[in-house]
């Protein structure tokens, strides 16, 4: 049995709020992959469904460190005293680590743990044998996209990751993603996931050569149909293709030569507030801003 639940954090960023699973694993047990926030009627959710079940928490299963997902591992690990587990590379506190391909058997259940960067250096994909289900975080959701935002996103290992999963798991029967609703066409959806990036990626490089331009030229080109309280994310992802064209020697930047108008500032350092219901904490995750001003850059095409 695998029971959703969802997370009272609802935002541009979380969409209706973060998803986190209930999935038995064997009479009497439980596990729990993504708990999501800290929130005390959140986490009895979860204690309750384990109530109801007659069940116990054998092991807590976080997709990644962004915290929408991570904190409420740590509050339902001292409710319950079920194990963390987690990336080796996980910054959070976590019990044990978990490396590309290791199995995790239950008694009625086995997970196999993907290593999934791109959306974040930590992220974790999980395999449900039995239940030929993938476990996604923030890798591949319900509605929409993810994004992929530098430092921490990378466009070509989230490229690639979601290449693995198309390649090596595109049978599976669904995908459990950390928002939206269950995706009961996995195939269907990685390949759209897999195009969306490249034609994406091809209107950046359309745009440019016609002429060099600033990120926020380019996302008023690009996402002028998408509703403006996410063009500070877009502005993100527009950077995350930009720094793997400039990696690969086709992009180069060089600073702009004027300070940046009211509306171009906002779009490359942004009220993060507005983005995610005043939690600056995840909208700061989710996007990879610092405490340093992002540079107002010109792109160029390469010949």
């Amino acid at each position: 049995m695998i029971t959703r639940l969802r997370a009272p954090n609802p935002s541009p960023m979380t969409l209706e709020g973060t998803n986190g699973y209930v999935v038995t694993v064997g009479p009497g047990a439980v596990v729990a992959i993504d708990p999501g926030i800290d929130d005390e009627t959140h986490i009895n959710a979860f204690l309750e469904v384990a109530r109801k079940t007659q069940s116990q928490f054998v092991a807590i299963l976080v997709t990644h460190g962004h915290p929408d997902h991570f904190p409420g591992a740590l509050a339902l690990r001292r409710a319950t005293r079920a194990p963390v587990f987690a990336h080796r590379s996980a910054t959070f506190p976590f019990d044990r680590a978990v490396d590309d391909g290791m199995r995790l058997p239950f008694e009625d259940a086995t997970f196999v743990a993907l290593h999934a960067p791109g959306h974040a250096a930590d992220h974790l994909v999980f395999w449900h044998e039995q239940e030929r289900a993938l476990f996604t975080g923030d890798v591949v959701i319900g509605t929409g996209t993810v994004v992929v935002a530098p430092p921490g996103g990378d466009m070509r290992k989230y490229q690639k990751t979601l290449d693995r999963l198309l390649r090596e798991y595109g049978h599976a029967d669904t995908i459990y993603g950390g928002h939206g609703p269950a995706v009961r066409m996995p195939r269907r959806k990685l390949e759209e996931y897999i195009e969306h990036r490249k034609s994406r990626e091809a209107q950046i490089v359309t745009a440019l050569e016609r002429e060099p331009a600033t990120i926020p030229a380019l996302v008023a080109e690009i996402y002028a149909e998408v509703d403006k309280t996410v063009w500070p994310a877009a502005a993100r992802q527009v950077l995350a293709y930009l720094i793997a064209l400039g990696h690969e020697g086709r992009v180069a930047a060089t600073p702009v030569k004027r300070e940046a108008t009211a509306d171009e500032a906002a779009l490359l350092n942004p009220d993060l507030g507005a983005l995610a219901h005043a939690d600056d904490a995840l909208a700061r995750a989710e996007l990879g801003l610092g405490g340093k001003a992002e540079p107002f850059m010109l792109y160029t095409l390469v010949a």
